[in-house]
């Protein structure tokens, strides 16, 4: 029985990104800047850090082990990428495009080359389909703290706002 697989990593994935899209449009473009430390990424760093993840997660999934992988390298080239100045309407479309791309590229997958074991550092085996399941639950945790700040801003998130709406279904569903 396979209760998890290709197909609902990708609708999940879908969702995610979608929840992520509609925290990026609450937010104004104004607070893009907004940083809850001074240590800490801005929402614009963030949402660009979870715009790119997948690429991050293609490139491992290309690799036949991981324990001898460059991450630092990888951390760097992210930054980089976070620091770029991008007005929020970019932001927005870079968090589409690329989360369609992920999508696209993990259908294509076969189940096979999925269960593939490979290395990771410290000796550990993973499935490849567990990294790439990594990718999803990584944008979940950056997501989770947009919606703190969200909260800090002022903001009540969308999955709250829409609460009142999905309780009166689900009475209309008992009743």
């Amino acid at each position: 029985m396979n209760l998890y697989g290709l197909q609902q990593l990708v609708e999940s994935a879908r969702t995610v990104r979608q929840n992520t899209i509609l925290i990026a449009e609450d937010i104004s473009e104004s607070d893009y800047g907004y940083r809850p430390t001074p240590e800490s990424r801005s929402v614009a760093e963030t949402l660009v850090h979870i715009a790119v993840l997948p690429r991050a997660a293609r490139l491992l999934h290309e690799k036949a082990s991981l324990e001898d992988f460059d991450f630092g390298q990888l951390i760097k080239m992210s930054e980089i990428e976070e620091k770029r100045p991008r007005s929020k309407n970019e932001i927005v479309e870079l968090l589409r495009a690329e989360g369609e791309d992920w999508r696209q590229w993990l259908e294509t997958l076969p189940e096979k080359q999925l269960a593939e074991q490979v290395r990771m550092p410290g000796g550990a085996l993973k499935s490849r389909f567990e990294v790439l399941l990594g990718a999803k639950e990584h944008e979940m945790h950056h997501r989770a703290q947009l919606t703190v700040i969200e909260r800090l801003l002022g903001i009540v998130p969308h999955l709250t706002r829409s609460r009142p709406a999905a309780a009166t279904g689900a009475r209309n569903i008992n009743a």
